[in-house]
């Protein structure tokens, strides 16, 4: 089991990149399953921190689950920059129809609920994937730490 904490870094974000992908088209676009995909993100990276480092620091562990929570956010930021961004230009078409567009509406405006769901897809999305990734690598930790009675 050691042997998949022990891949090189370049090949275990090739990987995540395919699978955020795969996770962006499961859902048609809409980043559910990449928030989901948080969670073993958070795993994994907290086990491979503590398996690959000689430092059993918790402040070490915890400075790394960020930085790897950070890229994978970032990514996913990307990525639903690329797939959502090309729609900005419809706010300058006024022939624009957003009532067909095919978002639901969340606010009573078509033009307000359509802003309001690019926000929602282009920044609020990764960041709750920030979000899960955290929460679920500092709920490992919190394992390793009370298995391993250390508390520093």
């Amino acid at each position: 089991m050691d042997k998949i904490f022990k891949l090189d870094i370049k090949i275990v974000f090739i990987i995540f990149v395919i699978l955020d992908i795969f996770c962006v088209g499961l859902g048609m676009g809409v980043p559910f399953f990449c928030i989901l995909f948080g969670f073993p993100i958070g795993w994994y990276s907290v086990k491979r921190i503590i398996i690959n480092s000689n430092r059993g620091k918790v402040i070490f562990i915890l400075k790394k689950t960020l930085h790897y929570a950070l890229v994978t956010s970032i990514f996913t930021f990307l990525v639903m920059t690329i797939l959502w961004g090309r729609t900005v230009p419809m706010f300058f078409d006024p022939n624009t129809d957003f009532v067909n567009f095919g978002i639901p509406f969340i606010l009573y405006e078509p033009k307000l609920s359509f802003i309001g769901w690019l926000f929602l897809m282009i920044f609020i999305s990764p960041f709750l994937q920030l979000l899960t990734t955290i929460f679920a690598s500092y709920l490992t930790l919190l394992r390793w730490l009370k298995d391993n009675k250390t508390l520093e």
